[in-house]
């Protein structure tokens, strides 16, 4: 297996990411249907889980768990700090898309900082 290829793997998995994040900020989130459908039947599963990503967006949980997620990976050696900063941005990417951009923007400069930095020659 090559050395590039986790790094190629990612650098295709991120755009998806970034843009699955942005189908459901205007698909699910925005989109006038949703909100008609969630006032009249607010039981439904998917009106459950539009309530439970606001809630998540207000009280910022995401951009949180990747601003904490890439500061861990920034201390963190070896390949435990470069799975932590792919999480972040796992994290980070939604957190940016989902109305969180003032931590995701931070989160993702470090854990991009993370994923480039030379390894240590011990």
């Amino acid at each position: 297996m090559s050395r590039h290829l986790p790094l190629i793997l990612l650098l295709i998995a991120l755009p998806l990411w970034l843009a699955a994040s942005y189908g459901a900020r205007y698909g699910f989130m925005e989109a006038g249907q949703w909100v008609g459908i969630c006032v009249d039947q607010a039981s439904r599963w998917e009106c459950q889980v539009r309530a439970n990503l606001g809630l998540m967006i207000h009280f910022k949980v995401m951009g949180w768990a990747a601003l904490t997620t890439s500061v861990l990976a920034f201390v963190v050696p070896g390949r435990a700090g470069w799975g932590l900063a792919v999480l972040a941005l796992l994290f980070g990417f939604p957190a940016l898309a989902l109305y969180n951009a003032s931590f995701a923007v931070f989160a993702l400069v470090i854990a991009g900082l993370r994923l480039v930095r030379a390894s240590r020659a011990v």
